[in-house]
């Protein structure tokens, strides 16, 4: 398998920085956690790779109708399962051959090894939210498997 490098950004909520675009820079595929906040954001990240995004629960609008709230994928070998809300994640997913995670919704970034997956919130990258950092994240698929990693984007 082909070392991956996939961006993970969420909760952008119509806000995309131009730090998170040249963090996003050179990866193979970006994640969108939900909350998008408007479809320019989507077109926006597709030019730099290609694109799988969830609707979060902001996404109201006519032109959200159409993504999903929940995508599940295999890049690289990696069954990777895409929600908006940890509250709708199964507690299946191991069993169904997944290995990783991701999330928004808290704008919490977050890595953490739970049941024999991996999950990650890359935490907001849009406003920024009380203290919270405004940040990104990254997965490493690799052939002995993946690395999750946080990116601070705003000091």
């Amino acid at each position: 398998m082909t070392a991956l490098r996939i961006g993970l950004i969420s909760d952008t909520h119509g806000l995309l920085r131009p730090e998170a675009v040249a963090a996003l820079q050179g990866c193979d595929h970006i994640l969108h956690g939900g909350d998008i906040g408007k479809p320019e954001i989507l077109a926006a990240l597709r030019e730099l790779a290609p694109l799988t995004a969830v609707r979060g629960n902001n996404d109201r609008d006519a032109w959200a109708e159409a993504i999903k709230e929940v995508e599940e994928l295999c890049l690289g070998e990696i069954g990777i399962y895409l929600v908006h809300d940890q509250a709708d994640i199964p507690d299946d997913l191991a069993e169904r051959g997944f290995s990783v995670v991701v999330t928004g919704h808290s704008h919490k970034p977050l890595i953490v090894e739970r049941d024999g997956l991996l999950h990650i919130n890359p935490g907001s990258a849009g406003p920024r939210r009380f203290k919270l950092p405004v940040s990104v994240g990254f997965l490493h698929l690799q052939a002995h498997g993946v690395n999750a990693e946080l990116l601070d984007i705003l000091p």
